[in-house]
């Protein structure tokens, strides 16, 4: 058992134990794009791509934007410190230059302990790679990699726009720096078997990646998802599947790696499905008692073979 009982290793115990405070993530829109929505890659992004999470950002500069949050996240937790999380879009996706600019305004911002930085796998050149290993000798950093599936078909279907071997490269070379990792999973794209999403932790675990996030499909009002779900092409996972199926998920993993979510916020306003997931504390509660019952915990079936 990790603190407070619970049967897998939390993002809240990792970050105890590392800076002996509450941390807290303040979400930052650093005006990047994505290869998959600017013809670089593809156009229109990801079938479930709804802006990049942008709506969790908030308006102005990167500093403007971090005296937002903090202002948000201290009126809960006065003592917080802050992670200043590049949520929207790619966010290696731009000069060298302008990389630089944004998180070292980021870091010099008060609170501010470290980066997240969210990104696609084929969007680390070698010469931010060499940046981001000195930023993470620097600070605490984490390079969130969206993977989704190791699907082969379910990458094409969703419009991915890169192969498997890419994010194995990317994510060796981040390894090679030293760098945190972060990988991004999606559960209930389209066509997906409980099988097959049971192997997509399986692989993903045998990688030891340092932290995982596991995400339910949400389909989101105006992506081409939506259409889908619409015409009857796409059912997404009930409760009390995705509840069964990310408790399994867990064993897979590293009892090292921390999992940093087991399920998704999206914007509640162009949510269409499944609306379930709204309640959040009510499906990490159904995760907990799903594992207490059947006796599972993360790592129990761990195997780097």
């Amino acid at each position: 058992m990790w603190d407070g009982g619970r049967r897998y290793y939390a993002r809240f115990d990792y970050d105890k134990t590392l800076f002996q405070c509450r941390v807290m993530k303040a979400v930052v829109d650093g005006g990047f794009s994505c290869p998959n929505l600017d013809g670089t890659k593809g156009t229109g992004g990801c079938i479930f791509c709804d802006g990049g999470s942008g709506y969790f950002t908030h308006t102005g500069s990167i500093a403007e934007q971090i005296q937002t949050e903090r202002e948000r996240i201290h009126k809960k937790f006065p003592q917080a410190k802050l992670i200043a999380y590049f949520q929207a879009h790619t966010n290696t996706y731009a000069p060298l230059s302008y990389l630089q600019q944004c998180y070292e305004t980021a870091l010099q911002q008060p609170d501010v302990i470290g980066l997240s930085i969210g990104t696609r796998p084929d969007c680390l050149p070698e010469s931010v790679l060499d940046y981001l290993e000195d930023l993470s000798q620097r600070t605490v950093l984490t390079v969130e990699l969206g993977l989704q599936t190791f699907q082969p078909e379910t990458a094409t279907l969703i419009n991915r726009c890169y192969d498997n071997d890419v994010f194995r490269n990317a994510f060796a070379a981040l390894r090679k720096r030293g760098i945190r990792i972060c990988v991004h999973l999606i559960n209930g794209l389209p066509q997906e078997t409980t099988e097959q999403m049971l192997d997509n932790a399986i692989q993903l675990g045998k990688l030891h990646p340092d932290a995982v996030k596991l995400q339910l499909l949400h389909i989101i009002r105006g992506t081409p998802l939506e259409t889908w779900y619409q015409n009857g092409q796409v059912q997404p996972l009930t409760q009390e599947e995705y509840v069964a199926l990310v408790a399994e998920q867990l064993t897979y993993f590293p009892p090292e790696t921390v999992i940093e979510r087991l399920t998704g916020d999206g914007d509640a306003r162009t949510l269409i499905a499944p609306l379930w997931s709204r309640n959040k504390r009510g499906v990490l509660n159904a995760i907990a008692a799903y594992q207490k019952t059947h006796d599972l915990c993360q790592g129990m079936r761990f195997s780097s073979q």
